[in-house]
């Protein structure tokens, strides 16, 4: 038992007894005194009755007193088991096996992943890339947490090189200050040997489709999806996806600033745009600077009356991710 425990105890259980004891005993020798002398001058009387409500009025002071202590101890104890379930809130993690350090890739070639866990749920969603050295070179795709996914095919145009590496990220985590990441070690992938060159087919002719922006201000635009929505007026909520780390951004639509240089923070900021409903529109981020930690990444909702879609997007400085949306006819 703790000092604490001790000073409490002793109030509650010893003093509380003390006063008890002796009321007790004060109002047996009244009675008695009362029934052997029957003729108690006024004075006396009157004495009596005042030390006997003076003695129970500090009773009651003395037990309410005691009562207050014991609601601070429960509160004190409440708010320490509180502070103590805060710490032990579990960890997420991530661990990506395959590809390691002696894993050879080549370019075109249709590869596998495999990664293990730990605290996240076999329904969240991983995010994986592709970087060399520190510049991401493609989006390997967002998979369900369940530890391999394949069928992933490698960009032909990608230069042979030793140092590759897969980066994994969790998506949408329930804790926003704990947030998985892995890179595994340097890998090599090799040029692919160009394939036979075979007589072309005659083309079919198709109907002309919108042209569709892949570049802008000097930087690769890569789409990572494409939406249909019912109106042309739609709202946009953005925010950091990651931990705030000083990324500033723009958000385009159509080549046009939605949002100019804007300092990502974690509380959502939300902003209207009018989509042409003639053509397909592009959304895309637009980093300024790459904060401490690149990419930048922004978490992004597009709402589309009571239909909603959340999207993470990146950018770095020669990069951009964007999003194609359509108005439905």
């Amino acid at each position: 038992m703790c000092l604490r425990e001790r000073v409490y105890d002793f109030f509650v259980r010893k003093l509380l007894c003390i006063p008890a004891f002796y009321n007790t005993i004060f109002f047996f020798s009244l009675i008695l005194y009362q029934k052997t002398f029957q003729e108690i001058p006024q004075v006396k009387a009157s004495y009596i009755k005042y030390f006997g409500i003076t003695w129970n009025t500090c009773l009651l002071i003395f037990g309410i007193s005691l009562s207050f202590i014991q609601s601070a101890q429960a509160n004190h104890n409440l708010l320490a088991s509180h502070k103590a379930d805060l710490f032990k809130m579990p960890k997420t993690a991530i661990k990506i096996t395959y590809p390691h350090g002696q894993t050879i890739w080549n370019t075109a070639d249709t590869v596998t992943l495999k990664w293990t866990t730990r605290n996240i749920e076999r329904n969240k969603t991983i995010k994986f890339y592709l970087s060399k050295d520190d510049m991401v070179v493609q989006e390997l795709g967002i998979f369900e947490n369940s530890e391999y996914a394949e069928g992933i095919v490698l960009h032909r145009g990608l230069p042979a090189g030793d140092n590759y590496r897969v980066i994994g990220i969790e998506l949408f985590p329930d804790d926003k200050y704990s947030i998985a990441k892995y890179a595994t070690s340097f890998f090599t992938i090799k040029k692919a040997p160009r394939p036979t060159k075979q007589a072309a087919p005659k083309p079919i002719e198709k109907p002309a489709k919108p042209v569709v922006r892949n570049i802008f201000d000097g930087r690769k635009l890569t789409y990572v999806k494409e939406l249909t929505v019912k109106g042309k007026e739609i709202r946009i909520n953005l925010w950091d996806h990651g931990r705030k780390d000083g990324d500033i951004v723009s958000i385009y639509l159509n080549g046009e600033a939605v949002v100019s240089e804007y300092y990502l923070e974690y509380r959502k900021k939300t902003f209207e745009v009018q989509l042409d409903p003639t053509k397909p529109n592009d959304l895309f981020l637009y980093a300024h600077n790459l904060g401490k930690f690149p990419p930048n990444t922004v978490s992004i909702e597009i709402l589309d009356g009571a239909d909603s879609e959340n999207i993470v997007l990146n950018s770095d400085l020669k990069s951009c991710e964007a999003v194609l949306i359509n108005v439905k006819e």
